[in-house]
C-alpha cells in the first residue's frame, strides 16, 4: 500500500513542478492555445457569414430567376396569342377575298351566261325570222305562179286593207 500513498517531498516536488509547468504554460502556451481558438472561432464566423451572405445571394438569384422565368412565360403566352389572332385574322382575310373572288367569278359567270342566251336568242330569232320568210317566199311564189292565185292574193289584200282602214276608223271616232 505503500505504493498508492506518496511521500510528503515527493507530493510537494511535484506540486511545485506542476506549478511551474502551470506558470510556463500560462504565460506562453495558454495564450498561443486560445489564440489559436479564438482564430479558428472568427475563420469559423467568417465562414457562417460568408454562408449566410452566399445563401441570401442564392436567394435573390432564384427569386430572379423565378421573376425572369415568370416574365418570359407571360411574354411567350402573348407572343402565342397574338401569333394565333395575326393567324385567324390571316384566315379571316383570305376567306373574305376568296368569298368576294368567288362571287366575283359567280357574277361574270351570270353576265356570260346571260350574253350567251340573248346571243342564242337572236340567233334563234333570226333563223326563225329566215326560215319564215323563206317559207314565206315559197307560198308566195307558188301562189303567185298562176294568174289565178295572183288575183286571188291581190283581192285578198286589198280586202284586208280595206278591213284595216275600217277598223282604223272606227277606232278614231270611239
Amino acid at each position: 500500500m505503500d505504493l498508492m500513498l506518496p511521500d510528503s517531498g515527493l507530493l510537494f516536488w511535484m506540486t511545485i513542478i506542476f506549478a511551474i509547468v502551470f506558470f510556463i504554460l500560462a504565460k506562453f502556451g495558454f495564450p498561443i492555445i486560445t489564440g489559436m481558438v479564438e482564430k479558428r472561432n472568427k475563420r469559423i464566423d467568417d465562414a457562417l457569414s460568408a454562408a449566410r451572405v452566399a445563401e441570401e445571394a442564392l436567394e435573390r438569384l432564384s427569386q430572379e430567376q423565378e421573376r425572369i422565368l415568370s416574365e418570359t412565360r407571360t411574354e411567350q403566352a402573348q407572343m402565342l396569342q397574338e401569333a394565333a389572332s395575326q393567324r385567324d385574322a390571316m384566315i379571316a382575310r383570305a376567306r373574305e377575298d376568296a368569298r368576294l373572288q368567288a362571287d366575283a367569278l359567280i357574277k361574270e359567270a351570270k353576265e356570260r351566261i346571260n350574253e350567251e342566251k340573248e346571243a342564242a336568242l337572236r340567233d334563234v330569232r333570226r333563223e326563225v325570222a329566215l326560215m319564215s320568210i323563206s317559207i314565206a317566199e315559197k307560198v308566195v311564189r307558188k301562189e303567185m305562179s298562176s294568174e289565178k292565185g295572183q288575183k286571188e292574193f291581190i283581192d285578198r289584200m286589198v280586202a284586208e286593207m280595206l278591213d284595216n282602214e275600217k277598223t282604223s276608223s272606227s277606232e278614231a271616232v270611239n
